[in-house]
């Protein structure tokens, strides 16, 4: 009898012990480890569509509208001079290859490469640039701001421009520089003034066109993309194309012109006088910058502003 009853303790405990014991899971029923995804990208870094880029244009114009008189004329004097320097050192990039007919395109193009330099400061630096705030009329036409809120911009930025401009022609005159190359640079600065001068009205304002046409193209594509990169690739091409064509562009000629005008004592002696008797302070403003700010405004203003406000607001 204890035989039996050792045996059914045994078996008891044995029964006990095993219910303890958690059992197995098959391996179909385990949990599976959490898929992981990869993020989407974001959309934030991507380019405006040029809807966008309109309203983006409206909303900066106001912006400019409203801008109180000292804070214009500072970042005028800033954009006249950005371009003053570019003007310099395209002058001095290409002055060897402007002065010889086998290579004068080359030389246009080398220009153009380092010209485009100051639109990327304008762009990217932040300053007041005459010939980008024509693209002001989308403001205008979308009622955001009047008329004579974009005309007062537009005279105190132009004249702002001028003063940064010469500031740097002035400098750079006096610094010595146009003695390079054997006095080479001085000469190629004032033959380019000098031929400046020497363009009739109608040339000139047709240059002025085709020039700010390609200058607002510039600034409308930075106004579209949301990198530095982007604004950069934006300026360059535009810009370099308008400076190897040989168009005209008023905020520039305030550099070119000028600094021929304070050379031409100096290094204007090796040149025909016939093609320098018209370099003077009433052919710079008569013959050269009346006709080209005209051409630039229709470029911008018109070819530009106008036409995209129309085919995304009206057509």
């Amino acid at each position: 009898m204890y035989e039996r009853f050792d045996t059914v303790y045994f078996w008891v405990e044995l029964s006990y012990e095993n219910s303890k014991m958690a059992p197995l899971e098959p391996m179909e029923k385990q949990e599976a480890a959490p898929k992981v995804t990869a993020p989407k990208p974001s959309n934030s870094m991507a380019p405006l569509k040029p809807a966008e880029i309109l309203d983006a244009t409206i909303n900066i114009g106001v912006g400019k509208a409203n801008s109180s008189a000292a804070k214009l004329i500072m970042l005028g004097i800033l954009a006249g001079a950005f371009i003053a320097f570019a003007a310099a050192g395209s002058n001095m990039a290409a002055f060897n290859a402007l002065g010889d007919a086998g290579t004068f395109g080359i030389g246009r193009w080398i220009a153009g490469m380092v010209f485009a330099t100051g639109l990327m400061l304008v762009v990217c630096c932040g300053a007041e640039l005459f010939t980008g705030n024509t693209l002001m009329v989308c403001s205008v036409l979308e009622k955001k701001i009047n008329v004579s809120g974009m005309l007062r911009n537009w005279v105190i930025v132009y004249i702002a421009n001028m003063v940064g401009s010469v500031l740097i022609a002035y400098l750079v005159v006096n610094s010595g520089l146009l003695a390079s190359g054997d006095g080479a640079l001085g000469a190629t600065t004032v033959s380019i003034a000098a031929g400046k001068c020497n363009l009739e009205f109608l040339p000139a304002f047709y240059r002025g066109i085709l020039c700010n046409w390609l200058v607002c193209l510039a600034v409308w594509m930075a106004f579209g993309s949301d990198t530095m990169v982007g604004k950069f690739f934006s300026c360059f091409f535009p810009i370099s194309l308008f400076v190897t064509s040989g168009y005209e562009h008023s905020v520039a000629n305030m550099y070119y012109i000028p600094a021929g005008l304070f050379a031409k004592g100096e290094f204007g002696a090796s040149l025909d006088p016939a093609v320098i008797e018209n370099l003077t302070w009433g052919g710079f403003f008569i013959d050269n910058l009346i006709p080209v700010t005209l051409g630039n405004i229709v470029g911008g203003m018109i070819l530009v502003g106008m036409i995209y406000w129309f085919s995304y607001k009206k057509a």
